[in-house]
């Protein structure tokens, strides 16, 4: 038996084929196997890849209508409580003067009234704002919610609109124009695809 042969037990081994990366070796800790597409290794993957999602124009302007709105309000609201107290003083003055009398009584409940209406108007600013700032994170629920705010407001214009008419008064008309379309406006934003696909956006 000659060294040459291949079967040779005493010569060296014959040469093994190259093995394939990864193939047949324990693996270090930590360290991934190579031969296998990796996933690229940036923190917080896939999130941090993603492009940031910007809020739709339309819907940027129905957020700073409803700010505009709550600052109305809060104004109307303010202007009510003063009138409250101005009229509800007024009743104890004729009442101080005069005693009990029915003029002092409707002056009361004219304030009572007048106060209940400032309430109102400081409530609805409060929601205006929460719909306003819940824009970003908010989902269906507040989407929703603009939307029925938007169509009462365009109703509530559009009943100012028909008084305006009656009385012929051009500053009431100027009125109801704006309560429209800022209704209409805020309800449009959240009809349309683009207002939906916002509210119902992957958050992470």
């Amino acid at each position: 038996m000659s060294f040459g042969d291949p079967n040779n037990p005493y010569g060296p081994p014959p040469p093994q084929p190259p093995t394939a990366p990864g193939y047949g070796y324990p693996q270090q800790p930590g360290i991934p196997p190579q031969g296998y597409p990796q996933q690229p290794a940036y923190p917080g993957y896939p999130v941090a890849n993603m492009m940031p999602q910007t809020m739709p124009g339309l819907m940027t302007t129905a957020r700073v209508l409803l700010y505009i709105v709550a600052a109305v309000q809060i104004l109307i609201g303010i202007f009510a409580i003063f009138g409250a107290a101005t009229l509800n003083d007024a009743s104890n003055a004729g009442e101080d003067a005069f005693g009990d009398n029915d003029f002092s009584d409707i002056g009361h409940a004219g304030a009572g009234v007048v106060l209940v209406v400032a309430l109102l108007f400081l409530a609805l600013a409060g929601l205006s704002i929460t719909l306003g700032v819940k824009f970003s994170r908010g989902g269906q629920g507040i989407r929703i919610t603009t939307m029925v705010y938007g169509i009462l407001g365009a109703i509530f214009g559009f009943l100012i609109l028909i008084g305006a008419a009656d009385a012929g008064s051009s500053a009431a008309l100027v009125w109801a124009l704006l309560w429209i379309g800022f209704g209409g406006i805020m309800a449009a934003a959240m009809i349309v695809p683009s207002g939906a696909a916002w509210f119902n956006r992957p958050r992470y």
